[in-house]
Order: C-alpha cells, then structure tokens, then sequence
C-alpha cells in the first residue's frame, strides 16, 4: 500500500523535473509560427512582385534605349554618295545623320598653299652650314624668330627650326641631282599666307621672302581658299576637306570643274533596315514572353506566375500590343508596322512575314526608311525608336498603373513589416505572461512541498507512536 506522502507527491508533480523555460519557449513558438509564417509568406511573394515589376520596367528601358542608339548608328542613315567621286568624294561623319540631302555640288576653285624654295646649292647637303642669325617668320598676322647659331648652323637645322617655331609651316631638306634647297609650304587657305624677313646675319638674307620673288627665295605655289557652291550658294573654306557645309557630312574635294555639278545624296539603307525589323521582332517577343510568363495563371498558385493578375502588367502588355497597328507615318501606302508585315500572335507576341517585308522595301525603300527611321521625327512621323519611346512614357508616367502598383507593393512591403514588429511585441508580452504564471505555479508548488515536508514529519511521528 502507497504511503500518504508518496500520494501527495504524485498528486502534486513534485520531482518531475518539468522545464518550465522550455514549456514557455514551446508554447510561445506554437502560438507565433503560423502568424509568423503568413507575415513571411506575404512578404516574401511581395518582394517577388516589387521586383518582377522593377525588372519590367527595366527591361523596357533596355529595350527602348537599345532600339535609340542602334538607330542612331551610321548603319541606318544611309551611306553617303557622289556622282563624280573624282571631282568631290563623301564619307559620313560622327555624330547624326546628313541633313539637306541631295544636294548639287559645283566646285569652283580648289584650297592651295604658299610653297616657298631656295636655290639649289650645287655640291650642298643637309648638313652644309647656311649662316648663323635670326629669321622673323609670319603667319596671318602672328611673327616668330628663327634662331640659327652654332647648335643648328646648317640645312637640316634650318628647316627644324621652322618646323619646331609651330606656325604651321613645314620646311624640310630636299637634294637632287642639281643640289640641295631648303623647301617650305604653309597650310592651305588664303588667310595662311606666310613670309620670312631676314634678321641678323647675312648669309640668312638669302632665305627671306616677303611676296616677291629673288635670286635665292622664289614661290612656287601661291595660297588660296576652295570656293564650292551647294545648290547654287557659294562657299569659301580654307581646306579642300569641308565638314560643316553639310552636317555630319565630310565633303573632299578633289578637282575643280567649274559649270559641272556633283550630286551628293544618300544610298537607302535597305539591308540594314531589314535586319533592324528582324532584330526589333526578336526583341520584342523577348521582353513579351519574360512577362507572359510573369502573368502566367498556372494551375495553382505553386506554378502561377508572380505577377498573375497584376493590371499594370495587363496594361503594359496591351499599349505594346497596339504599337503594330499605330500610325508611323501621315501618308503612304506604308504607315503602320503592320503594312510591312508584322503581326501579332494570341499570346501577345510578333510575328513577321519576310516576303511581305521584301516586297515593301522593294516597292518603297525611301518610304520604309523614311517609316522607321524619318530623318526629322514628328508627331505623325516619329519613326520606330519614337513610337517605342512613346510607350515606354505611358507606362512609366508618374500616375499611371505601373507607378501605382510600385507604389502599392511598397506600401504593403511597410505595412507587412510593422506587422512583424507588431507580432515581436505581441510574443514578447505573451512570453512575459506565460513566464510570470508559471513563475507563480513554482511559488505555489515549494509552498506545498514545505507543507508536504511537514505533513511527512507528522505522518512519521504518527507511525512512530502506533508502534
């Protein structure tokens, strides 16, 4: 038979050994988990949203930067041409396409310099002495001494020191079978006009020359300015390479025929704009299948797409959809993407008819460059990087239902983190509760051991005195 201490005992758990820290723990951890796990759940699917939405709008910034700067390659503009390349040659220039094309060329004078030599010296060579002293050379206006001592006293140091004075006059050495001469020539253009007075030294007087011709000093080439007309306006310029009568044209010129024009146009860049439609289609399906599969339903939310039923992303997709069917041009028989066989597919992305595109730049190739890539853009002409432009600013407008979205997302993202903060205070208090009850039962529990103790004292002298 159990004794009546070994009852209460039982009765009360006394000796069990539970761990009330744990037992708090446990219970803390049963009651926050599933709270806990739908704050992380939803977070975790909304930063998945917030960035799909980033990565859209950034793709579409890729896109349409892209289509801008391959546009804005020479590639596309054409190549320049002359129809006389023996009188003036073209070649594109950095920077823009040429404005003002065709254009009628007449080349009227071409750009010379000032050439200046010396008498040849029979048995002289560059290193024969010349004299010591100073010569003055003057360029348009602007004089710099020519200083001959010891150090250069000789052919080859004259001409050095010309070189090295940085007027723009070259001189150098030249010997032949009659001897050798010193030979100097400015830049071209009436205004380079050049001339060397003699200094100090004589020996160096024989080498000035200031516009008139001397025994030792002659001219064999006088400077003047190339003199062009471009549809009937006369220009001068000072060289025979021209890069500003038309923008981002070089213009070098090579004979002059007075009375007979050169017309300067532009090839169509026919192969170019067929592989810019290829490459726009690619991309295009590209960014639209990444955001198909964003907004893919799924069979359940497992395998849905993080974005299904975002209706910005809806949005997106819709205004980019109509980019086939909007006008790029006011007249012609090609206005629309959709004219020089581009199509869309159920899904949302292109596809494209090569034989119809073929056929379009065949029967019009001004007409299809002028469709994709106008020369000046307008409101009714604003070419393929326009339209894609214009796009990408109503998806991205300040009010609009991507910024909305974005907005909301990052709200939620807000709100949902002070749930957590929330939901630590909420546990901390509870924990604080659980561990004050518990810290009460063990008070409870050692007040009833001490009357257990006694009760055991009493019960054994009871036992003692039935003995």
């Amino acid at each position: 038979m159990a004794s009546i201490s070994s009852s209460i005992s039982t009765a009360l758990g006394i000796g069990s050994g539970i761990d009330t820290q744990a037992l708090v723990a446990s219970l803390v951890s049963a009651t926050r988990d599933p709270k806990e796990k739908v704050i992380t759940d939803r977070q975790s699917l909304n930063s998945a949203r917030i960035s799909a939405l980033a990565s859209a709008s950034s793709s579409l910034d890729t896109f349409a930067d892209a289509l801008n700067s391959l546009l804005a390659g020479t590639g596309f503009s054409g190549t320049p041409t002359s129809s006389d390349e023996s009188i003036a040659s073209v070649s594109l220039l950095p920077g823009g396409v040429p404005a003002g094309l065709p254009a009628k060329l007449e080349v009227q004078q071409l750009a010379s310099a000032r050439i200046l030599a010396s008498t040849s010296v029979a048995d002289a060579t560059a290193s024969t002495a010349v004299g010591q002293g100073t010569l003055t050379l003057t360029v348009g206006g602007t004089s710099k001494t020519i200083t001959i001592d010891s150090t250069n006293d000789s052919y080859a140091g004259l001409a050095k020191a010309i070189n090295d004075a940085g007027m723009g006059v070259t001189a150098s050495v030249v010997t032949d079978n009659n001897g050798t001469r010193l030979v100097m020539k400015g830049q071209t253009g009436a205004a380079n006009d050049f001339s060397l007075a003699a200094g100090t030294g004589a020996d160096l007087a024989k080498f000035a020359w200031n516009g008139t011709d001397s025994a030792t000093m002659k001219s064999a080439g006088a400077p003047q300015d190339a003199i062009i007309k471009i549809d009937g306006v006369e220009q001068h310029y000072s060289s025979n390479s021209i890069d500003t009568a038309i923008a981002n044209l070089r213009i070098d010129l090579n004979k002059a025929v007075p009375g007979q024009p050169v017309t300067l146009a532009s090839s169509e860049p026919t192969t170019s704009m067929r592989d810019l439609v290829v490459e726009f289609v690619d991309a295009y399906n590209t960014l639209m299948k990444a955001l198909n599969t964003a907004t893919a339903t799924g069979t359940d939310s497992s395998n849905a797409g993080v974005l299904n039923g975002e209706a910005s992303i809806r949005d997106m997709k819709r205004q980019l959809a109509a980019m086939t069917s909007t006008a790029l041009a006011g007249t012609g028989t090609y206005r629309t993407l959709s004219d020089i066989g581009i199509g869309t597919n159920r899904d949302g992305t292109l596809t494209l008819d090569t034989n119809a595109l073929d056929k379009a730049i065949a029967a019009d190739p001004a007409g299809i460059t002028q469709l994709l890539n106008p020369a000046v853009k307008s409101a009714s002409n604003p070419g393929l990087a326009g339209l894609m432009d214009g796009v990408r600013d109503k998806i991205q407008q300040k009010d609009g239902a991507l910024a909305q979205s974005q907005a909301k997302y990052k709200a939620l993202a807000e709100d949902l983190a002070d749930q957590f903060d929330k939901l630590d205070e909420q546990m901390a208090d509870y924990q604080a509760q659980l561990t004050s009850v518990y810290s009460k039962m063990e008070t409870r529990l050692n007040a009833l051991k001490a009357t257990q103790s006694y009760l055991e004292q009493q019960i054994a002298v009871w036992n003692n005195s039935d003995n």
